[in-house]
């Protein structure tokens, strides 16, 4: 591959690199040629020796050549007799060379006897040539026998390359280029000081996690601040948190702010499919990183290669995985010491991980990134609007408070998508409703603007669907505040109902209650319109039965089964064909869960038939206006239920009568 490059001097210099994809290409080609060569080319016909002996008889033969080692004859015809034996070749055209025929014959052949008895019977004009000869098949019995190898040595140079590409510098040859020997090596990437631009700054939010890995920071900038008191510098720290919460952010923080070499790989990189691999890996990381302590070592996604290794060897064990694992665990803390390395690592199954990895020694600290609260959100979407034109409505603490439950990821997909709305509306500033529909686009989907995706009646339906959840999740006191209820299709979902729910820790069994009629709700509402149901309400159900399951099995919100929880947390069981609990216990839960479900259902059908006015008036003004909001809300049923220090579960439903709504 030829390339210009320009010298300090301004000239151009003309290069030459040599890529190993040209090989293969030139040896396909020669390859290709040869063939196609050989093809293009008339080979000679095969005879039998009764026929070559016809020949000669007849005086067509004007040379033989006998190979004496392959027991081969080739002979060659005079030219003007060629014509005679047109039929005889593909194509009824001779070759264009000699020889035009050979035969074979048995070792007991004796060639000077045979052709010199021949020729007597002949006149000298029609006597033929002979020429008698062994050849040496040297050359050609080694590359028979190369050519195996080389095709062997070249599929494997091309398996390998895959595994090479991301090799650093470390490895033999270095650079990442091809070598067979890198197999072994560590694929992490080095940042040295300065070549990450993260800081601490460019992370909103996350106040604990931030301060914990702040300290990180601190402890390989000033270690005897520390040390001089006797304490030792942490060894490990585990970020943990869901996806989308900003752990890959602040590990890359971490890599700005330290000024300090920092290698960065993903679990899944230490895993290949040859034994030995990973372990081999794992020992060249920890190689590099005391060479250029004191640094960072981050590990990202560390339950692809930290999983809990099986307690049999079963289908559930994978030896390669685990002999990674433990060749981690060694380097981590083991025989010999890492003074000066710190390990960062991220997950959001930290429930999974090896309980081994998980000890003090070898992470000693675990740092929950949780979801943003509102302000955390709002600092968020400070640092995302940074390069984006806002309008002169736009209300960042608005928004953040219409956003609860986002992650960091899921704010800046926001504010990027409410850009791309407003361009494609050639607004000349980002307003706040473009804002808000990016948040609907994201939630629900894109929206459907078909008018053929439902019949009347099913719009009917899907109104007084979305209408049966609002009344219910305005009239129960621990349901969430309804903000909006739309029959526009977005995505796979007919309707939407929006609520912003409140940012809470702890649920209560009257919480979940009402939660779960919430989620009836829809289903109960076209039975009162409809006198059954329809399949609009199989999300619905989904989520409600999973919520009771949940109460009955790992809350144990039952009286029946009791203050039983049988919820796996550290996933042990998960390869377990044994339940925890009897057959006997699983009737009786399965029967705890339909008596459940059948109170929250029995429940929501005399929420809406005592409110039954107000539902029929709220499903028409949807029917007409398509979107409605809170305000709407308000005007038909009146102020959002609260819930009241003293409130039970079974006086909901007496508190929010018809007169009262």
């Amino acid at each position: 591959m030829a390339d210009n490059k320009k010298n300090p001097k301004g000239r151009k210099v003309f290069s030459f690199s040599l890529n190993l994809s040209w090989l293969y290409f030139l040896l396909l080609i020669g390859i290709g040629y040869l063939l196609f060569n050989n093809q293009k080319q008339a080979s000679p016909e095969k005879i039998e020796w009764p026929e070559v002996q016809e020949m000669i008889r007849s005086g067509d033969v004007s040379e033989i050549s006998f190979v004496r080692n392959d027991y081969k004859g080739e002979v060659k015809i005079r030219p003007e007799r060629l014509a005679k034996y047109s039929d005889k070749f593909k194509g009824g055209t001779p070759p264009r060379r000699s020889p035009h025929f050979f035969f074979l014959v048995s070792s007991k052949f004796d060639p000077e006897v045979n052709f010199a008895a021949l020729n007597e019977e002949l006149t000298p004009v029609e006597q033929f040539k002979v020429v008698i000869k062994n050849e040496e098949h040297f050359w050609g019995e080694i590359l028979q026998m190369l050519f195996p190898l080389v095709l062997f040595i070249l599929f494997w140079v091309w398996m390998f390359r895959g595994m090479n590409r991301g090799a650093g510098p470390g490895g033999i040859g270095g650079g990442g280029g091809f070598n067979p020997f890198n197999t072994g090596k560590s694929t992490a990437r080095e940042s040295e000081k300065g070549d990450v631009n993260v800081t601490f700054k460019d992370v909103a939010g996350l106040y604990g996690a931030k301060e914990e890995v702040m300290e990180i920071v601190d402890f390989l900038k000033s270690p005897k601040k520390y040390t001089s008191l006797g304490g030792k510098i942490p060894k490990g720290a585990l970020l943990v948190g869901p996806p989308g919460t900003g752990k890959t952010l602040l590990a890359k923080a971490v890599a700005g702010e330290a000024n300090v070499p920092f290698f960065s790989i993903s679990g899944s990189d230490f895993v290949e499919m040859f034994v030995g691999v990973g372990a081999s890996r794992v020992r060249d990381l920890f190689r590099q990183a005391k060479e250029k302590a004191p640094c960072i070592v981050f590990i990202d996604e560390i339950d692809a290669v930290g999983r809990a290794r099986a307690k049999n060897g079963g289908f559930s064990s994978n030896d390669e995985r685990e002999n990674t694992l433990n060749q981690l665990l060694t380097e981590m803390d083991g025989f010999g010491t890492n003074s000066g390395v710190i390990v960062l690592a991220a997950t959001n199954r930290a429930d999974i991980l090896d309980q081994a990895l998980m000890r003090a020694g070898r992470f000693d600290r675990q740092i929950h990134v949780e979801l943003p609260e509102l302000k955390e959100r709002e600092e968020i979407f400070q640092v995302h609007l940074r390069e984006i034109k806002l309008g002169e409505d736009f209300n960042v603490e608005f928004m953040a408070k219409h956003t609860p439950g986002f992650s960091g990821a899921d704010i800046a997909n926001v504010c990027n998508e409410a850009a791309l709305t407003a361009a494609r509306r050639d607004h000349k500033a980002v307003m706040q409703q473009d804002f808000l529909d990016a948040v609907d686009r994201i939630i629900g989907g894109l929206e459907r603007k078909s008018n053929t995706i439902m019949t009347p009646a099913e719009k009917r339906t899907t109104a007084y669907h979305e209408a049966g959840h609002a009344l219910v999740g305005w009239l129960l006191p621990y349901a969430d505040p309804v903000f909006k209820v739309s029959i526009i299709p977005r995505g796979n979902a007919l309707g939407l109902t929006w609520s912003l729910p409140e940012e809470r820790k702890n649920w209560s069994k009257s919480i979940m209650l009402d939660r779960m009629s919430v989620l009836i709700g829809g289903r109960v509402a076209e039975e009162v319109l409809n006198g059954e149901p329809s399949t609009g309400a199989l999300n619905d159900l989904e989520r409600m039965t999973g919520m009771a399951y949940a109460m009955v099995q790992y809350y144990g919100m039952s009286e029946e089964v009791g203050a039983l929880s049988f919820y796996d947390s550290s996933g042990a069981r998960g390869y377990n064909l044994v339940k925890p609990y009897s057959e006997k216990t699983a009737e009786l839960m399965d029967k705890e869960v339909k008596a459940l479900v059948k109170q929250v259902h029995d429940r929501t059908r005399k929420l809406i038939d005592n409110n039954r006015d107000a539902f029929m008036r709220l499903g028409a003004l949807l029917l007409e206006k398509e979107v409605i909001f809170a305000e709407d809300i308000e005007q038909i049923l009146g102020p959002k239920a609260k819930p009241a220090a003293d409130d039970r579960f079974e006086e909901a439903t007496s508190a929010t009568e018809p007169e009262q709504a």
